[in-house]
């Protein structure tokens, strides 16, 4: 079997699937999970996911478990799944990553993503614990970008932190890392994959990368995708909106430095840059 697949997953795996072939390897070396393209005898294909670390795989099998009503075709469909073995099986989704592609240029792309994510979004209750929280990993971000950052950003996200109110939380099926990295493109059609990052958070978490990344300069995708979502980041939201951008911001200076990707870290200071000049 594929190396950093156990034994006891390899054999839960072909009890589930039977007779099975390795078409292609998608992991990420930067992550501890093993992602295949496989495909069995009777000419079906899937993706595996399996690992015995990452907490990615049990958020994925739960988003699953929420359903995705009316989604079928446009997002993975969940064939098995073991939180116990750290591993799950969905339908193979045919399309090509829109991330590189002409297609992440055309506002029809986030038309779709946009109308896509409306439906993604299933209510998830009110929470007067989430915005505390949030604020509370912020601050251990600061913590460990300490001679990362410069000390007069910091104190800055400080002042910042220290500023806002933003009270009762409404949360939502969030997909969690929402952009054209997880966007398939088949034929005009955009589907959505890897619920691997995905929790009840507030909408506006899942505008947040976008924002700072394919928006940026572009303001007609921002337009296509809104106008897919059907909304936009309005007064009620704006600090619980400032608090998801000031967290990822600094979370993705500090993960990337530990990890040791160098672009990305770069991406995530010019993210600071960004939430701290106010745009």
């Amino acid at each position: 079997m594929h190396q950093g697949i156990t034994e006891d997953q390899s054999r839960l795996l072909t009890s589930w699937l039977g007779e099975f072939s390795v078409v292609q390897d998608y992991s990420w070396p930067l992550q501890d999970t093993n992602v295949l393209h496989v495909a069995t005898l009777p000419g079906e294909e899937f993706i595996v996911k399996a690992s015995t670390t990452s907490h990615h795989i049990h958020r994925e099998i739960a988003a699953h478990a929420g359903g995705f009503a009316g989604l079928h075709g446009r997002v993975p469909a969940l064939r098995h799944a073991s939180a116990k073995a750290g591993m799950l099986v969905m339908e193979f989704l045919p399309g090509v990553l829109v991330e590189g592609t002409m297609a992440e240029d055309d506002p029809e792309t986030y038309r779709q993503a946009g109308e896509l994510l409306a439906r993604i979004h299933r209510p998830a209750g009110d929470s007067s614990t989430y915005a505390p929280a949030l604020t509370a990993k912020t601050r251990a971000w600061m913590d460990r970008a300490d001679g990362l950052l410069p000390e007069s950003q910091l104190d800055s996200f400080e002042q910042e932190l220290d500023a806002l109110r933003p009270g009762v939380a409404r949360l939502v099926a969030t997909h969690g890392d929402y952009q054209p990295r997880n966007w398939l493109q088949d034929n005009g059609q955009i589907k959505v994959i890897d619920f691997g990052r995905a929790e009840p958070r507030p909408w506006v978490h899942d505008l947040v990368r976008l924002s700072h990344q394919q928006f940026v300069h572009r303001p007609e995708l921002a337009d296509a995708f809104r106008e897919g979502l059907g909304k936009t980041v309005g007064r009620a939201e704006l600090d619980v909106w400032r608090l998801e951008n000031l967290n990822q911001a600094i979370g993705t200076v500090v993960w990337a430095n530990q990890v040791g990707d160098t672009a990305f870290e770069q991406a995530g200071r010019e993210m600071v840059e960004r939430v701290l000049s106010g745009l």
